[in-house]
């Protein structure tokens, strides 16, 4: 059989013993049969020579339904459960668009990864019993098959907040909000703080609260590898490269005080790809801005902060990146 097909313009090299093949046995060399294909293309086309079947593995996907600017802890996040809470597997095509692969200038990597409930809006609160809860049972959520278990070396230890006489009714008000939600946060006087921290030089400080639950800190690294790896899984398709371009359509409409808003809608993302002056593309029905630092320069792509001043529209967003100084 294998004498038949060779003369009938398969041409040699197709045809090729491979490892683990019985005794006798061949198998299709495709490399070779794509190589081939390419050259006999490239031999009848006039012109200059160019590569027809060029490798596009590493190009975003021309739609996505929804496309996340940013592939820090925030993106991969959102990544999660939206695929998470989908009605059924594949329902949503969930694209993140990151431009720094090695995560050297994002937030998740500099960040010492702390956890805190102390804060002043339920909202916040909430979203931090719940990171806490997350952290704690991490496996139950971010486990792959056949994958090690993830230790994100979480180490409880809370978080102290001191105040001077002007701030200490703000701080005792925002500790009755967080115990409302559910937080464990005690208050202490100069002297309780003396007793137990013993090295604070208590000068200035009317009153201190304390997390004694579910604060702390824990590797951002190890979340930031185990969110990627999770997502992969559930099949959020990743792209490395910049976003430079929204495109969008606008539509004027009339609000209940009849005051005229233009309402703009994103339809299409361009991505840059990485060292290369090319973009793709990229059809979509959401677009979720989660650069970090960065947002707001995203922000003024899609025309945030670019209409009347005093209005929504004029607002731009304010946040820019900034070092932490630390006391």
């Amino acid at each position: 059989m294998i004498r038949r097909v060779l003369p009938h313009g398969m041409g040699r090299g197709l045809l090729t013993r491979r490892p683990g093949t019985r005794r006798g046995g061949f198998s299709l060399d495709w490399d070779g049969k794509v190589s081939e294909i390419k050259k006999k293309i490239k031999s009848i086309l006039p012109g200059r020579s160019c590569d027809l079947l060029q490798d596009t593995s590493h190009l975003p996907p021309e739609h996505s339904d929804v496309v996340i600017v940013g592939g820090g802890v925030l993106g991969l996040s959102v990544a999660y459960w939206l695929k998470k809470l989908e009605s059924r597997r594949g329902a949503i095509r969930v694209l993140v668009v990151e431009r720094d692969h090695t995560y050297s200038q994002a937030s998740t990597g500099l960040s010492v990864g702390g956890i805190c409930q102390q804060f002043s809006l339920p909202e916040n609160i909430q979203l931090s019993l719940f990171s806490a809860s997350f952290l704690r049972n991490i496996n139950e959520y971010l486990a792959v098959v056949d994958a090690p278990p993830l230790d994100l070396r979480f180490n409880p230890s809370g978080y102290l907040l001191l105040a001077s006489e002007k701030d200490a009714a703000a701080m005792e008000s925002n500790v009755k909000v967080q115990r409302q939600e559910g937080a464990k946060v005690s208050l202490m006087s100069p002297d309780q703080l003396r007793n137990k921290f013993p090295w604070i030089n208590t000068e200035g400080v009317a009153l201190a609260s304390y997390g004694m639950e579910d604060e702390g800190w824990f590797d951002p690294w190890c979340l930031l590898q185990g969110l990627r790896r999770k997502v992969q899984s559930l099949g959020v398709l990743f792209c490395q490269g910049e976003v430079t371009r929204f495109v969008s359509s606008s539509q004027r409409m009339l609000t209940t005080d009849d005051k005229a808003v233009v309402l703009k809608r994103i339809h299409e993302v361009h991505v840059k790809m990485d060292r290369s002056l090319e973009y793709q593309p990229v059809e979509c029905a959401i677009v979720i801005n989660a650069a970090g630092a960065w947002s707001a320069q995203i922000a003024a792509l899609a025309g945030v902060g670019e209409g009347p001043p005093g209005t929504l529209q004029g607002t731009k967003l304010p946040v820019e990146p900034r070092k932490r100084d630390q006391a």
